[in-house]
């Protein structure tokens, strides 16, 4: 038992074995072999290497945005001139990556905590049976009394009055004018794994150089300012038709960069997309258009708690950082490269199956490939193909 041991440790140590090869003069197996693995070959370098950059790793980056608005619009809503600057127009105002500016809004001034009517189709009533004292309507403005007015015929409530009424939008929009307001972005990147930190404002980019610049996607691609007509046209969407009811776009702050080249080339793209408010999307999305909130804003008049409320329309705009960083490295350099290797071996197979299962010959074939034997006992002088028997 000791000397099967010893002899099987000293011939794995010191023995080494190797396939036996057979070489196939067949014009067709060979023109398959090399067509296989010519694709292969074309494969990784075209695909893995190329295209998918498989000799870098990758990183993305963590980043933040700071954003800022500016520009004054004007109104005159029945002979009230209204001047609104940033303050009045931005939400919130703390220059977020999202953001809304406001176009278009409905006014109602100088509410009051009290009872009055509810708007027409709201809570429509034809006796006080029709008003449950206490109850509240989802669709409402405030707690019914119990009370029909016969004027209206509505439920009175107690609400902030007189109720808000929305239901004509002005058209064309009030606040026209933002399609020349001027959206400031400012955005830094870090790439953690490579230790590199880029911002938007490049190398080329400079104080002179922003008092002048406005973004064009030709002529000043890389300029951090824009106007929000450019913006909205950019998108896709008429400055119009999305000012009136609201609507949505996202900035995409693209961040694709080679590290393998200077990081001065690691530079910002920017694209714009349409996310809702187009007038297309009114046969599907008829039920909901647009994008509108409502804000107060409180005071006090002769010791009387008072508010004014606004519903505002405008467009919201989702400033998004999508990174990517690449790098040479080694160890998905030598990954990708042993795993074409490995995928070479499919020519291989492909050949076998061709030569054992489909060709004429390939009984022959297989003859000269196994080698077959019924005892232990191995004869080193035996031809390939030939039968070992016990006598």
């Amino acid at each position: 038992m000791k000397s099967q041991i010893t002899n099987a440790l000293s011939d794995f140590f010191f023995e080494y074995e190797t396939p036996r090869q057979v070489l196939v003069k067949n014009r067709r197996v060979g023109v398959v072999c090399r067509l296989i693995q010519l694709g292969v070959l074309a494969y990784i370098i075209g695909w893995v290497f190329i295209y998918e950059k498989g000799y870098q790793s990758t990183d993305t980056a963590v980043g933040s945005v700071f954003t800022k608005m500016k520009g004054v619009g004007y109104t005159n809503v029945s002979g009230r001139e209204t001047i609104w600057d940033v303050a009045d127009y931005v939400f919130p105002s703390q220059g977020d990556s999202s953001f809304v500016v406001m176009t278009n809004y409905i006014i109602t001034e100088g509410q009051k905590m009290g009872t009055c009517p509810e708007l027409k189709g709201k809570n429509n009533c034809s006796s006080n049976a029709d008003c449950e004292g206490g109850r509240f309507k989802r669709t409402g403005h405030g707690q019914m009394t119990g009370v029909c007015v016969n004027a209206t015929k509505t439920c009175e409530v107690l609400a902030w009055c007189p109720v808000e009424d929305d239901h004509d939008i002005p058209d064309p929009p009030l606040l026209m004018s933002a399609e020349n307001y001027t959206l400031f972005i400012k955005n830094s990147v870090t790439f953690p794994l490579f230790g590199v930190t880029r911002s938007n404002l490049v190398e080329a980019i400079d104080g002179k150089y922003i008092s002048r610049c406005l973004f064009h996607p030709t002529k000043d691609p890389l300029c951090p300012i824009f106007k929000l007509g450019d913006i909205v046209k950019l998108s896709g969407f008429n400055f119009e038709t999305i000012a009136k009811e609201g609507g949505a776009i996202g900035i995409v702050v693209d961040w694709t960069c080679n590290l393998d080249v200077d990081v001065k080339h690691c530079k910002p793209e920017y694209n714009f997309h349409g996310l809702y408010g187009h007038l297309d999307e009114k046969d599907n999305a008829s039920a909901s258009l647009g994008y509108n909130f409502r804000y107060a804003k409180h005071y006090i008049e002769d010791k009387v708690p008072k508010r004014t409320l606004l519903k505002v329309f405008g467009i919201r705009f989702d400033i998004i950082v999508k990174s990517l960083a690449r790098k040479f490295d080694i160890i998905p350099t030598l990954t990708a490269i042993g795993s074409g290797v490995g995928i070479f071996g499919v020519a291989t197979v492909v050949c076998d199956l061709v030569l054992l299962y489909l060709l004429p010959k390939r009984e022959f074939y297989k003859n000269m490939k196994f080698k077959y034997t019924d005892t232990h006992t191995q004869d080193p002088d035996s031809e390939a193909g030939s039968i070992e028997t016990e006598k």
